[in-house]
């Protein structure tokens, strides 16, 4: 072994990882149940050993050595299938730009060999990682606000001729219509350029202990989808919202302010190109928090080797021996 290497983590890691936990490192990926913690929590290892070994949930995991000293480490989950990853994890003990390029080096080879099409991550704006991100081939694609909400919240109802109603398995294939028509092109491009990939990219938002997703209807169409996850000290929330739904935005906020509560703060996630999303929320109460880039990157799939075919014939062609 080199002086530097880049690996999967292993049961002999386990004394490493746990010195490390001494200390507080940044985790740089700010995946969705991560969105409205600050950046002094929690430490290294917040959910204990197991999460990080791969023959103990379905995240995989690699670390950065330099002279037997883990100096980085980076994880992966699937999304909504296979083909897709998120790298949940990136952590580096060291500002140095190689450990966190090696690292980003070995995901991708990874989810090449496992089928994996392409990897998304979200960083800070400013992120120190951000430059080993676009090197590694990580291309960003799109640009998203965090509001944050700490009082009241000012909303109406819903117009009257507009219905929510929860999110069913039959509503997929028009909530995937309603992303084309608020998407930019160049956005769906890169994220979700059909339906299958659009089902397949679609972010965990299993973190809360209460849960909700909303389809909102006008006359039938899909007009709006609203998602909120209420946690004891928190609620996070995102708001997709066809350009010709404006009249229906403040009813909007009011279903996640009903649905949060008393529970405060209220965190929105929102996309640079829903604009009346965005001063809508600020309108009725909330804030700028912090700003993000998402990055994806496609793999490249190893091509399977050639087999010989047989041939049928059991004996020469004999007009080809003359």
């Amino acid at each position: 072994m080199g002086m530097n290497t880049t690996r999967s983590v292993r049961p002999t890691d386990l004394v490493a990882l746990v010195s490390l936990d001494g200390r507080v490192y940044l985790n740089e990926a700010r995946t969705w149940e991560r969105l409205g913690q600050r950046p002094e929590g929690p430490r290294l290892l917040d959910s204990g050993i197991g999460p990080w070994l791969p023959f103990a949930s379905r995240r995989r995991t690699w670390v950065y050595v330099q002279r037997q000293t883990i100096q980085g480490l980076v994880s992966a989950r699937q999304r909504a299938n296979r083909t897709t990853w998120e790298i949940d994890r990136l952590i580096a003990t060291t500002n140095a730009e190689l450990a966190v390029t090696d690292l980003f080096e070995q995901v991708s080879a990874a989810a090449a060999q496992a089928g994996v099409s392409r990897i998304f991550l979200r960083l800070e704006t400013g992120s120190d990682c951000s430059a080993a991100a676009r090197r590694s081939g990580f291309a960003p694609y799109l640009q998203e606000t965090l509001l944050r909400a700490d009082g009241a919240v000012e909303s109406t109802p819903l117009p009257v001729d507009v219905l929510a109603e929860s999110r069913q398995a039959a509503d997929a294939f028009s909530l995937y219509r309603l992303y084309n028509a608020t998407a930019p092109e160049g956005v769906r491009r890169v994220e979700a350029p059909t339906f299958q990939q659009w089902s397949a990219a679609a972010e965990h938002r299993g973190c809360g202990r209460v849960q909700c997703d909303y389809v909102v209807r006008r006359s039938g169409e899909a007009i709006a989808r609203v998602r909120v996850s209420r946690e004891r000290a928190l609620v996070r929330a995102d708001i997709s919202a066809h350009p010709a739904a404006a009249d229906a935005m403040p009813g909007l906020i009011d279903l996640v302010s009903g649905f949060a509560h008393a529970t405060r703060p209220i965190y929105c996630l929102v996309p640079s190109y829903a604009g009346t999303v965005e001063s809508t929320l600020r309108s009725a109460g909330f804030a700028l928090d912090s700003q993000y880039v998402v990055y994806m990157k496609r793999t490249a799939l190893p091509i399977a080797a050639a087999k010989a075919a047989r041939s049928r014939l059991a004996v020469p062609n004999p007009i080809a021996a003359v």
